[in-house]
């Protein structure tokens, strides 16, 4: 095979390495072996955290500066990125688990601040908004970025209020009427990697509450007001949202997404093909190289690695993974595009020894990958 053109676009190795890293450090090596190779870098975040960065590298454009509601309801400064008429937000920059520090409680926590971001970016004019969800310190399914942008929420009484976790059980009636006329026109695509629904067992406030810091009554009063603004929606809208995969997405703001944006839910790797032009870049590529910090079963579920091989298939283009480790039920893989998979730990040590060698270990599997390629043209 030739190795004229090369797409490199990986995900970040959650705890070691920032996706622009390992594409930086892959690609290095790529250009030590063949000089004269065309190596595009993409790097991809899945929504959370430093998606903005990504699609900013892969695309150009800027980040704009906002005031905006914190987790707590205080005024801090968050951004969003805008590559032309196009807006990307990750809910984390302002509604993120590390802005609470050691005040985690998803009871009192709000997204108003998102969707003050939400409402700047289409006041700036953009006519589509990709919104990111992850890392969030909140359970409020998406109520305060809803009143944030004019949706009104009242209790039995008669009283409006701006919903927080532990007051989802008071909303009795949403009122549309006021939300802002900016947003009409707008298309809002929200980027979710879970399939988690709104509530229940398996929903927002069971499996995501407690690394929020919610005891144990905390997430079972979270899930019953979860479920109270579920039926308020459905009687408002006609939505019914409780077994939508991914509504329990970021304490349930894929719920609030859905019923107060108007948005689709989409996988975070497809939001990001799609905007990157994907099909397009590979068209005449020799060979893609993806990796992610762990591929297991749940990467077969469709985040970077297998979105990334599907697309690949299509064109018949061979996607090498290189992975920071790999679970044993990963065969699957294989029929999905993925034509080799390697992981860079080179010796069986603890995670906490081998985490500290990340950049030596990719640099070292990515340079025997190519030194193999190299001996076979």
């Amino acid at each position: 095979m030739d190795m004229e053109k090369v797409v490199v676009i990986s995900d970040s190795f959650k705890g070691t390495l920032r996706s622009l890293e390992v594409c930086s450090i892959i690609s290095e090596k790529i250009k030590e072996h063949f000089p004269q190779c065309n190596v595009v870098v993409i790097p991809v975040a899945d929504g959370g955290e430093g998606s903005v960065d990504c699609f900013l590298w892969a695309l150009g454009g800027e980040k704009v500066y906002e005031r905006v509601s914190s987790p707590y309801f205080e005024d801090m400064e968050a951004f969003y990125g805008l590559i032309g008429q196009v807006a990307v937000i990750e809910m984390a920059s302002c509604a993120g688990l590390p802005l609470v520090e050691d005040r985690k409680n998803p009871a009192l926590t709000t997204t108003y601040g998102v969707g003050q971001l939400i409402l700047a970016a289409a006041k700036r004019g953009c006519k589509k908004i990709i919104v990111g969800l992850g890392g969030s310190a909140t359970n409020d399914g998406g109520c305060g970025a809803a009143a944030a942008v004019g949706i009104k929420f009242y209790d039995k009484e008669g009283k409006e209020f701006i919903p927080i976790g532990k007051t989802l059980i008071d909303i009795d009636r949403i009122d549309f009427s006021c939300r802002a006329k900016e947003l009409e026109g707008v298309e809002i695509v929200t980027m979710c990697d879970i399939d988690n629904p709104m509530y229940g067992p398996l929903g927002a406030a069971y499996i995501f509450g407690p690394q929020k810091g919610a005891h144990r009554q905390m997430v079972e009063d979270l899930d019953k007001g979860l479920e109270n603004l579920c039926s308020v929606i459905k009687k408002e809208t006609a939505k019914d949202l409780k077994n939508i995969p991914g509504s329990g997405a970021a304490g349930a703001m894929g719920a609030g997404m859905i019923a107060f944006f108007n948005s689709t839910l989409q996988m975070g790797i497809e939001t990001v093909l799609d905007t990157v032009k994907f099909d397009s870049i590979i068209e005449d590529a020799s060979m893609i190289f993806t990796g992610e910090g762990k591929i297991d079963s749940q990467s077969l579920r469709g985040k970077v690695v297998i979105g990334v091989a599907r697309r690949a298939k299509d064109k018949n283009i061979p996607v090498t993974v290189i992975a920071g480790g790999a679970d044993m039920d990963i065969d699957a893989a294989y029929s999905m595009g993925v034509t080799s998979i390697f992981t860079i730990n080179r010796l069986p040590e603890d995670f906490q020894i081998s985490k500290h060698k990340s950049k030596e270990n990719l640099a070292a599997t990515a340079d025997n990958i190519l030194r193999l390629i190299k001996s076979m043209m």
